[in-house]
């Protein structure tokens, strides 16, 4: 690591007179009477983490047992699939519980949610691998705790699970028997709860951080709305065909999603009104620009641009900031093409256009973003190997410092 850790921790935000997360927050006012649960406690999800599964993991990191808990997950795959066996009694019992739907799902939601995100597979790729994916960057929480956490020391590997976890919440199987995502989920929700035992422990995150535990309730909701809010955002914006049945269904799938990261279901928005209101609180007020996160923004872009997509990396950075706006775009010091802008600028609406069926023709550009969407699928979908995702595996370490 070159000069990170001796870096000025002032954001860009602050230093342009924006809302940064060095500014003064406002304080939690979004009511549990929006949520799946419809009442709650209204206790701040920043004060809340997961209990139960972070004593746990931490008695398992502690005890050195990791790599034991590791081979144990590793053939458990499928929803339908057997609890490992060889895990810790205390651990395994947890899983026999937190694998259960939630009494508020809805068969119905869930198969049409199935068929949604089967439609808008390619521009979900495009809205959480280029716009989501980059937005993590200038989040200072996930960013701070990503780069300073074992994954943010292999970038490629990191989001290649991150994509594991999208891929299979897409899937048509999801929540079904033959499905994966209960199973990433959960062990996604193991990860968690390691990295809040161990990332307090290493000294360059302690350096930088706002927070003393990482990943609280809080910090799942704005990655949340960082990706699937922000994915209807965007979807609406792009005038993309769905009905609100569509969009209901599309919501349930990350409702679920939260539930099985330990979201408490108090937390968990019940409309996409109340998901958008609830990203105005906690999200958008806190997009600023780290160190930390621009280096990550580079990683990521410079491995998206080492595939054969058939674009320049200029293109790359004009849809970062298509998508996410030239705030962020100059924060991260995206260098500017704006022979790319004015072609994404014309050419992706016509491209939702043929997709959708609007055009009967498709015109030069669909093959460019077409080439483009199945190459960021390909880049991160087992580092590049087709039709498998990277295995999600507990971190026994932080990232080294320098």
């Amino acid at each position: 690591m070159s000069e990170i850790s001796r870096r000025s921790v002032l954001t860009l935000g602050a230093a342009l007179g924006l809302t940064g997360v060095l500014a003064p927050q406002a304080a939690w006012s979004w009511s549990p009477a929006r949520s799946v649960l419809g009442t709650g406690s209204g206790t701040d999800p920043q004060w809340v983490w997961d209990d139960d599964i972070d004593r746990i993991m931490a008695a398992v990191t502690d005890a050195g047992q990791v790599p034991a808990v590791n081979t144990a997950i590793a053939p458990w795959v499928n929803n339908n699939h057997p609890l490992p066996a060889g895990l810790p009694p205390e651990l395994s019992a947890w899983l026999a519980q937190s694998v259960t739907m939630p009494a508020w799902a809805d068969a119905a939601k869930i198969r049409r949610a199935a068929d949604f995100n089967r439609r808008m597979d390619i521009y979900l790729f495009m809205v959480y691998g280029i716009g989501g994916g980059i937005m993590s960057t200038v989040i200072p929480r996930e960013a701070k705790s990503v780069y300073w956490s074992k994954g943010g020391a292999d970038m490629q590997d990191r989001a290649a699970k991150t994509f594991t976890f999208g891929y299979d919440l897409g899937d048509v199987n999801a929540f079904d028997p033959s499905g994966q995502f209960v199973v990433t989920a959960n062990k996604t929700r193991m990860v968690h709860a390691t990295v809040r035992h161990i990332l307090p422990k290493s000294p360059y995150w302690k350096a930088v951080a706002d927070e003393q535990i990482p990943i609280s309730n809080s910090d799942i909701l704005v990655t949340f709305h960082s990706t699937g809010t922000f994915a209807h955002k965007k979807l609406k914006e792009w005038g993309v065909k769905m009905t609100a049945a569509d969009e209901e269904a599309f919501l349930h799938s990350w409702q679920l999603a939260l539930h099985f990261l330990g979201v408490r279901d108090e937390y968990i928005p019940a409309t996409w009104a109340d998901a958008h209101a609830q990203a105005d609180q906690i999200l958008t007020p806190k997009l600023a620009w780290t160190p930390e996160g621009q280096e990550l923004a580079e990683v990521l872009l410079g491995l998206t641009a080492q595939i054969d997509l058939g674009v320049t990396r200029g293109f790359l950075n004009e849809f970062v900031r298509y998508q996410l706006g030239d705030d962020i775009g100059d924060w991260l010091g995206l260098t500017r093409d704006y022979v790319s802008k004015a072609f994404i600028k014309t050419g992706w609406p016509l491209y939702i256009k043929v997709r959708d069926g609007l055009i009967p023709v498709a015109p030069a550009s669909f093959y460019v973003f077409d080439k483009l969407l199945k190459g960021i699928a390909m880049a991160f979908l087992n580092k590049g190997s087709s039709g498998q995702t990277t295995p999600i595996t507990i971190p026994d370490m932080n990232r080294p410092g320098v």
